[in-house]
């Protein structure tokens, strides 16, 4: 998930065409980050990950190089592994990026345990650039998930990090914000969305 705010011109590695099939991003991964991000129109978005069954060094290099493409992008707070090509169920986040003693999230196989509330916010995503549109979520939000060191851990939690938590595990299901945006709003984004699109298809 991109936050909010100014947007600074950063370099970024070549985008790799799209992955030949789930099972070459979830068995073959290896790769060194900052990694790719792939673009709205790219097909992996659309996959549903796999749950990881065994936490290896291939995930624990596979979160490291996660962490280093979400630092590397501007405004960027959470990324998930299909964003990257790779269909496995683990995200990261970090809502304070800037500080050097923040911790950042790193969760594996989420499950969202509970919802409550409501909030409508402005979402952006690394993989719809220049893209944001107001979202519905749940303004509170308890997650359970393994971290790298295959303890449970739960995280509850309200605001930012609930929405950021939220949009996160939808990418693990194939699904983007802009699924959750409905009528005239939907029709706004939809040149765009389709332009965006092309562009992806084209590489």
């Amino acid at each position: 998930m991109a936050k909010r705010g100014r947007n600074k011109r950063t370099a970024s590695p070549p985008r790799p065409r799209f992955s030949r099939t789930p099972e070459d991003d979830v068995s073959n991964y290896n790769s060194t980050g900052p990694l790719p991000i792939r673009l709205y129109g790219d097909p992996v978005l659309r996959q549903k990950a796999l749950p990881i069954r065994k936490i290896t060094d291939v995930e624990q290099k596979l979160a490291k190089d996660m962490l280093a493409t979400m630092y590397a992008a501007p405004n960027g707070v959470g990324l998930a592994a299909p964003q990257v090509g790779v269909l496995k169920r683990l995200i990261v986040i970090d809502l304070n990026r800037d500080d050097v003693s923040s911790k950042p999230l790193v969760l594996i196989n989420p499950e969202t345990q509970r919802l409550d509330g409501e909030s409508i916010e402005d979402e952006g995503c690394l993989s719809i650039p220049n893209i944001t549109a107001e979202v519905k979520r749940a303004n509170e939000a308890v997650v359970s998930a393994l971290d790298l060191n295959e303890e449970t851990v739960s995280v509850e939690t309200e605001g930012l990090l609930a929405r950021v938590l939220q949009h996160e595990i939808d990418h693990l299901d194939g699904v983007l914000f802009i699924d959750r945006v409905k009528g005239f709003r939907r029709q706004v984004l939809r040149k765009k969305l389709r332009k965006l699109k092309n562009n992806t298809l084209r590489q």
